[in-house]
């Protein structure tokens, strides 16, 4: 259960006047109160009512409500962000499960699509390659002084839509909007941030509102350079900030993580977090089987970083189990565009080379051609769970999933492409192929099915069940690197918060409501494992939940006092 919580200290800001209504991490509307008005000189700029925040959000709520479209409802919230903060996060809190879907995945990604369409005002930073020699300036220009988080994204891999330019930028806006609802981290510690280094979409050169870098994609040591200027200059303004990568391009994805991770307190959120929620629900269907880990065997179609991380991530957990490297790894089928990764494929990424089934293992597969696809994988394999991070859809066909079944009782298959439209298989399909009897998962949010009169839960997969705890326990203990050991811990602690593993039925993964309370708790594993790993400061138990209750932020207004500037 949530703490009571309501801040008694003041505020003191410098600010007035339409200045202060034009702050969006300060202004009230219609409920600053009478003397806050007179002190403020407010008088006349707001309609006569003062208004609690519960009225403000009920308001709010019956205007979204008034949208019948989706995208037209991420608008909405994205300007109530950009003029009241407090009341923007009050109105998630009070509608979380159902406005998730709309501020993040699958509605952010027609947001990115259209993001120079319905641009309103500036937030965050866009760092573009043509004024690299002011990055130190632009930081500077941060409306945010004191910043404990960042997300960045080159708008080169959005969700499973491509390159989209700056348009990108909607996608560090809705991943630090769940850091702050899910996470409890204050929106005045947060920053997105664009990295504009072109764009090779020519739709989007070709539109004349477009409003990114009009230029085809830096690559190569010109790209490299220009990132390593801008980590540098983080680090000299913010040396302590957690900066998360996000949707970068497959050939740059892993090679930043892995050239950055020893300089800053930074992760992978496709790479690390992905692999971090898989992992959370595959130890609990494990568990909720009566099973480990290290008794499955794992199929997976995708090859890219994404899925390189979640196996490497199932792998360190089997090792743990008790298997051997080379045991564990020999349960690990990677299938991609080209067939099953194997040691006789050329060309393969230096992740990828880790993850390939050996010439022997397959010796005896009947296979239909030399590239052995993913329906020869599932019919020679056997596999228990099957995991999508394709990004194109219905590549899980009826044979697939019932030749699967045909050998496992109870299959685990995770869709988890997004947005919707790049799913693998929809769970209603997968649950009428195997008779209800599949585990499903979904990287997307889906509705319950029902089958034969009865109610199929559809977890979703979501890194907002791992990211926003890891970025709570990272500052309240201080953290100065995520290690992979921190992402296993998390993983550990979202199994634990299995209602199928609690109480033996319903979901693989706890409600969205229940996020809060799920993100206080990985934050805590997280916070410890930092400890024990050495990158963080020792301290007990107590005063790990102080700092953790301490670094959490509620949306309530606070009362106003003027100082000068």
């Amino acid at each position: 259960m949530e703490l009571e919580y309501e801040s008694k200290r003041a505020l003191y800001i410098p600010y007035a006047g339409p200045i202060l209504l034009e702050f969006p991490l300060l202004n009230k509307g219609s409920a600053f109160s009478e003397e806050e008005r007179s002190h403020f000189n407010l008088h006349g700029l707001l309609p006569e009512a003062v208004e609690t925040i519960e009225e403000q959000t009920e308001r709010a709520y019956r205007q979204y409500s008034d949208f019948k479209n989706d995208t037209d409802k991420h608008i909405y919230l994205r300007n109530i962000q950009d003029t009241n903060e407090t009341l923007f996060y009050r109105l998630l809190n009070a509608h979380l499960k159902e406005m998730m879907p709309i501020i993040y995945t699958p509605t952010v990604g027609a947001a990115c699509e259209h993001f120079s369409d319905s641009y309103r005002r500036a937030r965050g930073l866009f760092i573009s390659y043509p004024n690299r020699a002011y990055i130190d300036d632009m930081l500077q220009n941060a409306t945010k002084q004191n910043v404990k988080v960042i997300v960045v994204t080159d708008g080169e891999r959005i969700l499973g839509l491509g390159d989209q330019g700056i348009g990108g930028m909607g996608i560090p806006i809705g991943k630090l909007s769940l850091y702050t609802a899910c996470g409890g981290i204050s929106p005045a510690y947060t920053l997105p941030i664009v990295l504009d280094v072109g764009t090779n979409n020519q739709q989007r050169l070709n539109d004349p509102l477009y409003m990114g870098w009009r230029h085809p994609r830096i690559t190569g040591e010109e790209y490299d350079e220009f990132v390593d200027e801008f980590i540098n200059a983080v680090k000299r303004r913010w040396p302590d900030v957690l900066l998360q990568f996000e949707d970068f391009a497959q050939k740059n994805a892993m090679p930043l993580l892995e050239r950055y991770r020893d300089q800053l307190c930074c992760f992978n959120d496709d790479i690390q977090g992905t692999a971090s929620v898989t992992l959370g629900s595959l130890i609990a269907a494990s568990r909720a089987a009566g099973g480990q880990l290290k008794d499955q065997t794992v199929t997976f179609l995708g090859a890219g970083s994404a899925g390189c991380g979640i196996a490497e991530q199932i792998i360190a957990q089997m090792k743990s189990e008790g298997l051997s490297e080379e045991q564990a790894r020999a349960r690990i089928f990677m299938v991609d565009r080209f067939g099953l990764l194997t040691d006789k494929l050329p060309n393969l990424l230096n992740f990828q080379s880790k993850l390939i089934t050996k010439s022997d293992i397959i010796a005896d597969w009947d296979v239909q051609n030399d590239a052995i696809s993913l329906e020869d994988v599932v019919r020679n394999a056997k596999p228990t769970v099957l995991i999508g991070v394709s990004g194109q859809p219905g590549l899980f066909t009826e044979e697939i999933i019932r030749e699967m079944h045909k050998n496992c009782a109870r299959p685990v298959v995770m869709p988890l492409s997004n947005p919707t439209s790049r799913v693998e298989a929809r769970p209603e399909d997968i649950i009428a192929w195997t008779d209800g009897h599949a585990l499903v998962a979904t990287g997307s949010p889906f509705n319950p099915v029902i089958y034969k009169d009865k109610t199929y839960p559809i977890s979703q997969c979501n890194n907002s069940f791992i990211f926003p705890g890891i970025g709570l326990g990272v500052l309240a203990a201080g953290a100065r690197r995520v290690t992979d050991g921190m992402m296993m811990a998390a993983s550990r602690a979202l199994a634990e918060c299995s209602p199928m593993v609690i109480n033996g039925e319903g979901s693989l993964l706890p409600d969205i409501e229940d996020i809060k309370k799920v993100s206080r708790i990985i934050a805590k594993q997280v916070a410890k494992e930092a400890q024990i790993q050495g990158v963080a400061t020792v301290t007990s138990d107590s005063a790990l939940d102080e700092a953790i209750e301490r670094n959490f932020w509620h949306p309530e207004y606070r009362v106003y006092r003027r100082t000068s500037f």
